[in-house]
């Protein structure tokens, strides 16, 4: 959500942010002509009520000293009415303000890429030299009859896999791998919440209303989550923190459930993209002092878990076009794929600064000054087997594990289930 008074001081700037963001018309016209009748709405509604206590008084007296007031009864009883229509009017411009705001994305920082172009930050670890052409991770896995997606879109529809054997237990040992390190050398706190959530907690952190249609709705009115980040962020909605315990941090696995809309075409072979994936999340609660080394921190510890998993990585910075919806500043992560032959996202780390915690009325419990919240994943559990397969294939088809993960899952490489 937006701070209405940063617009009315700043009207060009906040146009100027939007239409970094993709708006193709100025917003803040509209905004202010809203919020100048919400106001001019409250002050008549003071106003009338200020009579009518006035001509309660009046009444009182009169009645008092035994005098008609016969005349002022009936003026107040209209200005009664007169008030629960104002509130009526204020209600409609409200909630047309609301909705306006609402579905409009965060401010960006300054100085960050325009339009949809990123810029890369860094590289890091070396890209192995294969003397073989490396294969996709389907191929891979098909092969090792451990990934099948035949089986899979007979039971759910397209965009599902059935992962077996070792290549499921490579799942499981990169969940357990990712929740040990950030819970025992970073500070995180493991969460383990709801999978489904109500519209308020979708609300809270951005996803609705303008993602309605990119997630699944149950009949009781339930959403499947899109991503942990939801359940953790909900985590101080409504809530005054104490600055003695920030920046609280939390961490979860979940499965995430997501409709794609707006996709189709885009990876529609292997499990680069689908509707229902695992992921490990971070979150940070913070203050507006501490956020952006906070964010910086969130990187590099996405970054590590890559660095340990011997995966080749960049690490670029999004520009503003290309931010979700709720950021105001998202690095993105991006593996090695050398059966693609080319970098893509496995994380994306972003501060949302007090976008979300005003949304939610979540503040510093001394200043009273919203919380500063980030997000990232840390990391998307399909997308990293994705890049180990790749990365690790060797000749005959086998997938060698990398070191740090053998402990995990019980073996130094994953040869065919049949």
């Amino acid at each position: 959500m937006h701070d209405i008074e940063y617009i009315r001081q700043n009207p060009n700037l906040f146009d100027k942010a939007m239409k970094s963001r993709g708006l193709t018309q100025p917003v803040s016209a509209e905004i202010l002509k809203l919020d100048q009748e919400d106001r001019a709405l409250i002050t008549k509604a003071q106003g009338l009520h200020k009579q009518r206590n006035e001509l309660t008084t009046q009444i009182r007296e009169l009645k008092a000293s035994q005098n008609t007031c016969e005349s002022e009864i009936m003026l107040s009883q209209n200005i009664t009415s007169e008030i629960e229509m104002v509130h009526l009017k204020e209600k409609v411009v409200k909630e047309k303000l609301l909705n306006l705001l609402s579905n409009l994305p965060n401010v960006p920082e300054e100085n960050l890429p325009i339009g949809e172009s990123s810029v890369e930050v860094k590289e890091s670890g070396e890209k192995k030299q294969f003397t073989f052409v490396p294969k996709l991770h389907y191929e891979l896995g098909e092969r090792l009859g451990l990934m099948n997606f035949t089986q899979a879109a007979q039971i759910s529809g397209s965009r599902f896999v059935m992962l077996q054997g070792e290549l499921a237990k490579l799942g499981r040992a990169l969940i357990n791998f990712m929740l040990d390190m950030h819970t025992n050398e970073f500070s995180y706190t493991e969460v383990y919440h709801p999978a489904l959530v109500k519209d308020k907690a979708m609300y809270n952190v951005g996803q609705l209303p303008k993602f309605s249609d990119d997630s699944y709705l149950t009949s009781n009115g339930l959403r499947l989550i899109p991503t942990s980040e939801v359940a953790l962020t909900n985590l101080v909605a409504d809530k005054f923190v104490n600055e003695e315990v920030l920046p609280t941090r939390f961490t979860a696995y979940s499965e995430c459930f997501r409709k794609e809309a707006g996709s189709a075409g885009r990876d529609t072979k292997g499990m680069m993209r689908q509707h229902q994936f695992g992921k490990v999340e971070l979150v940070s609660i913070t203050d507006e002092d501490q956020s952006s080394i906070e964010l910086e921190r969130m990187v590099n510890i996405a970054e590590e878990v890559l660095r340990r998993l011997e995966l080749p990585y960049r690490v670029v910075l999004l520009g503003c076009g290309d931010m979700s919806f709720a950021a105001q500043k998202t690095y993105d992560i991006e593996v090695w794929l050398p059966g693609q032959s080319q970098y893509r996202e496995i994380s994306s780390c972003s501060n949302c600064g007090a976008f979300q915690a005003r949304r939610m009325n979540a503040k510093v419990s001394r200043t009273k000054k919203y919380l500063h919240t980030l997000n990232g994943s840390a990391l998307a559990i399909g997308r990293t087997i994705i890049a180990i397969m790749e990365n690790y294939q060797n000749s005959d088809g086998s997938i060698t594990m990398p070191n740090v993960l053998q402990k995990y899952i019980g073996c130094h490489t994953i040869f065919s289930l049949r």
